[in-house]
């Protein structure tokens, strides 16, 4: 689903930006990485908060749903407790860790619980990379992406009870909304009633939707989808070949199916259409929510991801032991004659050293970065066709409070916007019982992401108002705009298109005492925040198994690394 994102810097020389952001842990912008912490913001009328008061409830939510007893939450705790119990090792070792969104913290998180030392370098001044979030000159937040925290998602859900944050979540209604082109102003609904067990409650909310798809179209999508259901994870994976759009045909769906759903599922996962992503990630989004009862169920945070979720983890870190620094770019990795890490260098000159490196940060950064010895090794080679997909978060602060809305994530079905959702109601820090603060992905963003702030403001609002056809017009006679915030991402979560798959390497490197961390990298989740955090597990598990050869002398060759994969 939506998760990542990075600051518009329209109006910052390219060369400029280029300089600034050259090791960030963020995105690339055409071949160059970007991250920025400034936002070209429009303004009309604020207004000022006082940024000590505290969150208070103000929103009705869903209590959270029991995801303790499924078998993927179980099997998501049972890895973190083997960190925890983990035999403490005799000399802790040292990991640096570069990147401090959410593989970055999960590496670190896991890593400390195991008795270990992470030292995580954060190349900005704030938390969170993907998920990372900026207050204005008026106390407003304004986020990288609009970030929805599934029931599917195992390793999120037991890293919040790890810490203790359960409560932050706050649960919607089980269903997904999406917005009627054709009737303007309206919306269909999915429905999965709670009193039926996985996948029937899924079934049951297709079925009941009688708006989006007839019943000849039903019967077909759901013969297309039996080799899926009886071919299970073996047939998934075999998938990744092909698109959504030659999927559905190779299989007899109507094109309507894809039209009426697969376009704003699509838009909604990797910010692309349904002709460009891999049916893999379509498929697992599905087993995932057709095989949990309360797998697509949604919840928002229930305030900015910095401090209401990175924080925690970071003084969870620092409680055992580990480190964390801001302002922490790196510039270079710097090798040994064998061609192992010596050091990161940072721009401000200084090195840093440890007896573990992971790099955390997107893959977009980590080819800006790699040495030249390396670029010829298979393993790396590989991260050639991993590229990260351009998307655009915006933030537009109305007039009034907008009624043609609800209280969770709604699909907006138009051709440049994927899901929206009004954070004055779904989010109590961000609440307004006056005004409406709607959050909106705007993808695919490949030929918008140049553009200026203004030309995706015009644009947007040309979109809402086949949304709120009686509230908002694109002149602006109706709600009028308050401030905007304009986010850009020239390079996010990397574009699963067909035959990405194998291409994904594992946190284990064959350069010893280097690892990798992030959602490219290989797992079940793909691009995600899940994905994420379970990556982080993943290399953490690495490190701790890799303990005895780490800890000792004698780094392999180069020469004996260069034929692995």
């Amino acid at each position: 689903m939506v998760v990542f994102g990075n600051v518009s810097a329209a109006n910052l020389p390219y060369h400029n930006r280029v300089l600034e952001a050259l090791t960030s842990g963020g995105c690339d912008l055409m071949g160059h990485s970007v991250r920025v912490p400034t936002s070209q913001a429009f303004k009309i009328r604020t207004r000022r908060r006082n940024s000590a008061v505290p969150l208070q409830v103000v929103c009705v939510d869903i209590p959270r749903p029991e995801l303790e007893n499924t078998v993927n939450f179980l099997e998501a705790a049972s890895l973190s407790a083997s960190f925890r119990s983990a035999p403490r090792p005799a000399k802790p070792l040292k990991v640096v860790i570069a990147g401090a969104g959410l593989a970055g913290l999960s590496t670190a998180k896991y890593l400390a619980d195991a008795g270990h030392k992470p030292l995580l370098l954060e190349a900005r001044d704030v938390l969170g990379g993907k998920i990372a979030a900026w207050k204005d000159e008026d106390g407003d937040w304004y986020e990288t992406g609009l970030h929805i925290f599934f029931g599917a998602y195992p390793n999120v859900q037991n890293l919040f009870g790890e810490l203790g944050i359960n409560d932050r979540l706050q649960w919607k209604e089980h269903s997904m909304i999406f917005a009627m082109p054709s009737k303007p102003g309206e919306f269909s609904r999915f429905d999965f009633p709670d009193v039926l067990p996985a996948p029937l409650n899924g079934i049951w909310a297709i079925l009941r939707n009688n708006e989006m798809l007839t019943w000849p179209e039903k019967i077909k999508f759901a013969i297309g989808l039996l080799p899926a259901m009886v071919g299970g994870q073996a047939y998934v994976e075999a998938q990744d070949g092909l698109s959504v759009k030659e999927w559905m045909q190779k299989q007899g769906v109507p094109e309507r199916v894809t039209e009426e759903v697969f376009i704003a599922m699509s838009k909604a996962l990797n910010f692309i259409n349904p002709d460009e992503l891999s049916m893999q990630c379509i498929l697992i989004a599905l087993n995932r929510f057709l095989q949990e009862k309360h797998g697509s169920k949604m919840a928002f945070l229930d305030g900015n991801p910095p401090e209401r979720l990175c924080m925690p983890i970071v003084e969870h870190i620092r409680s055992l032991g580990g480190e964390v620094q801001l302002n922490s770019r790196i510039k270079k990795i710097e090798l040994n004659n064998d061609g192992t890490v010596k050091n990161f260098l940072l721009t401000n000159g200084s090195t840093v050293e440890g007896d573990a490196y992971v790099f955390a940060a997107p893959v977009d950064i980590l080819k800006l970065l790699l040495p030249d010895p390396w670029k010829e090794i298979p393993y790396f080679k590989k991260l050639d066709k991993l590229v990260g997909v351009p998307v655009i978060n915006v933030h537009i602060w109305f007039d009034r409070k907008l009624q043609n809305t609800y209280d969770h994530l709604l699909f907006s079905r138009s051709n440049l916007l994927s899901v929206y959702a009004d954070m004055s109601l779904t989010c109590k820090e961000y609440y307004d019982p006056n005004r409406s603060m709607l959050e909106l992905v705007f993808a695919p963003a490949e030929e918008w992401i140049s553009r200026s702030d203004s030309d995706i403001i015009d644009a947007t609002m040309k979109e809402l108002e086949k949304l709120f056809p009686n509230e908002i017009a694109a002149d602006q006679s109706k709600a009028k705009i308050l401030k905007y915030h304009v986010v850009k991402t020239p390079r996010s979560v990397y574009k699963t298109i067909p035959n990405c798959e194998p291409c994904r390497p594992p946190q284990r490197s064959p350069i010893k005492g280097f690892y990798l961390a992030g959602d490219y990298t290989k797992q079940k989740y793909l691009a995600s925040m899940e994905g994420a955090v379970l990556s982080g597990k993943f290399c953490s598990q690495s490190i701790v198994q890799d303990y005895e050869l780490l800890a000792a002398s004698g780094p392999r060759k180069l020469s004996e690394v260069t034929v692995s994969s």
